[in-house]
């Protein structure tokens, strides 16, 4: 890690602050059915079909640069929404991968007061689950990927899990609908990881759900990725389960068919604009703007419909067309990458919400769409594996402060309410020296050391401290550091190069964060700090260990 992290910086500090990159370029989430769609589609159909000519007037869509610079200039409208909004309202993904967490109580206070109706969580953690008893805030539980094997191969497993993680918590007045049985656990990715254990896993689960007598009162789902389904015209009619999964998809669509549980997918338009640089900026939104895609005198103007509707003719196909579906994730990133950005997030998210506010659906399932946004909160911890923006996918700060206004159509003022009462640690941060040298040997694995620990994804090419000097950058990374580890006058040392200001470093769109208190668990776990303190000894063990 710290090699390739040491040559970076020593390049950073010979570069211009606005031309170098921070960044994983390779996405971990395969979003590519859309990407292709726009180059093989054209490719592959005859000139002289209608259909093909249509594609032809959206593959010109591709913007220049400039174009989506500009297009992302005017911060999108708040729409009024209708509180009608999405039978069953809004949800949230609510994940927990971040080194000093919100108190559950005032993040669910936060999702009540916000009118968000259901939570999707990524496991099953006891604070959070205690927190979310007696709230009316319906909650689907996660098992994560590492745990199907497990209960694919022990059904006495997946009863424990349900006694301990869903029964239990029922007791206490918790609204668990849903059990989301692994995570995307067919990504193209993994590589066929999880394709042995996913639909045991699920029907072991399923058994166990019976078994308890909850059948009819909790359902099961898998949440999936949209690389599952890929079509062959380059149409959504023309959609099908990939061919390499199909015999795991079948058995899986029918246990849920067989028991009324819905199947839950994943889309991100996002995705395909990071990974296709000739994927249509226009298509990603629903403001009507770009043209649009005819399937057999259906038109599309936007990807989301297009995309869930390839899914719909992909169950159609198998003989399951009434499965009910859900949108387990959607949403846009605020930072990390050129098109992460709260123009494009505020825009997309809104233009959702307005899409989905009167109940009209897809052309190929008219009727109120169940969703969840993704996320709730900014997660700082977050694997950057498929990019710097995964730190950056809340609506909500890592404090709970919006990042953006946002009319879910569930408030009074029509916009996001911010978590209360939060807990700041003290007004201080930690910077690069004012008389130390740039070109000091210690600077390059200093700065190594403190991003590899720490937080930089908003540094970078078009990012939100894109406008920051090499020494602004040396900064930044210095007090993500030390703020992840509680402002620990040690975590602000970095060989003699750091020190401690009580002037905000915090310049145009480029924020210096002072980190909120850690969050003390009823389990014993400490949020924020015995975690990162072990990470600062580690960490200086490593250290020394390289460089000294």
């Amino acid at each position: 890690m710290f090699r390739p992290l040491l040559l970076f910086f020593l390049l950073l500090l010979g570069t211009r602050a606005n031309g170098w990159t921070l960044g994983n370029h390779g996405s971990g989430k395969v979003f590519s059915f859309f990407s292709r769609f726009w180059s093989e589609s054209v490719a592959n159909r005859d000139v002289d079909d209608p259909a093909s000519l249509n594609l032809d007037k959206v593959s010109a869509l591709s913007q220049p640069k400039a174009d989506s610079r500009r297009l992302s200039s005017s911060p999108a409208k708040t729409s009024a929404i209708s509180h009608a909004v999405a039978v069953g309202g809004i949800g949230a993904n609510w994940g927990s991968q971040s080194s000093h967490r919100l108190p559950p109580d005032k993040v669910v206070r936060m999702l009540r007061e916000n009118g968000i109706q259901k939570v999707k969580l990524f496991d099953a953690d006891y604070d959070t689950l205690k927190a979310l008893g007696g709230s009316g805030i319906e909650v689907m539980v996660g098992i994560p990927n590492d745990m199907l094997a497990n209960f694919a191969s022990s059904s006495k497993a997946a009863e424990k899990w349900v006694s301990q993680n869903v029964s239990h918590h029922l007791t206490s007045n918790v609204l668990i609908r849903y059990v989301a049985v692994g995570n995307e656990p067919f990504l193209e990715t993994y590589n066929g990881s999880f394709l042995r254990t996913t639909f045991p896993a699920l029907k072991n689960v399923q058994d166990a759900l019976t078994k308890a007598g909850l059948r009819n009162q909790v359902k099961v789902t898998v949440p999936l990725n949209a690389d599952v389904y890929t079509t062959a015209s380059g149409l959504p009619s023309g959609g099908d389960f990939r061919a390499d999964i199909h015999d795991f998809m079948i058995p899986i669509v029918k246990l849920l068919s067989d028991n009324a549980a819905p199947f839950t997918v994943n889309i991100y338009p996002f995705i395909s604009l990071y990974t296709d640089s000739n994927f249509p900026v226009e298509y990603a939104f629903f403001d009507g703007n770009a043209t649009p895609v005819n399937d057999g005198g259906t038109s599309y103007y936007n990807m989301f419909d297009a995309n869930h509707d390839t899914l719909v003719w992909a169950l159609q196909k198998n003989g399951f067309g009434n499965l009910p579906i859900i949108v387990g994730e959607i949403g846009w990133p605020t930072d990390g990458d050129k098109n992460a950005n709260v123009e494009y997030a505020q825009r997309f998210n809104q233009g959702f919400m307005t899409h989905i506010s009167g109940g009209k659906g897809t052309p190929m399932r008219p009727g109120p769409i169940n969703a969840y946004l993704f996320s709730l909160i900014d997660e700082d911890q977050k694997s950057i594996q498929p990019g710097n923006f995964e730190r950056h996918w809340g609506i909500f700060r890592y404090d709970g402060q919006p990042k953006y206004g946002l009319n879910l159509g569930t408030t009074s003022s029509g916009t996001l309410v911010p978590a209360r009462n939060v807990s700041y640690l003290d007004s201080k941060w930690c910077i690069m020296k004012p008389n130390a040298r740039l070109d000091d040997s210690q600077v390059a694995p200093s700065v190594s050391y403190a991003c590899g620990l720490a937080d930089c994804t908003a540094l970078g090419y078009q990012t939100s401290c894109s406008n920051l000097d090499a020494r602004g950058n040396i900064s930044y990374a210095f007090n993500s550091y030390y703020q992840q580890n509680n402002q620990l006058d040690e975590a602000c040392k970095f060989n003699g190069l750091g020190t401690i200001t009580r002037a905000d470093p915090t310049t145009g769109t480029c924020r210096f964060n002072i980190m909120i208190k850690a969050y003390y668990s009823g389990a014993g776990r400490i949020s924020g700090f015995s975690r990162k303190t072990l990470s600062l000894a580690l960490g200086l063990t490593i250290f020394f260990l390289i460089y000294l």
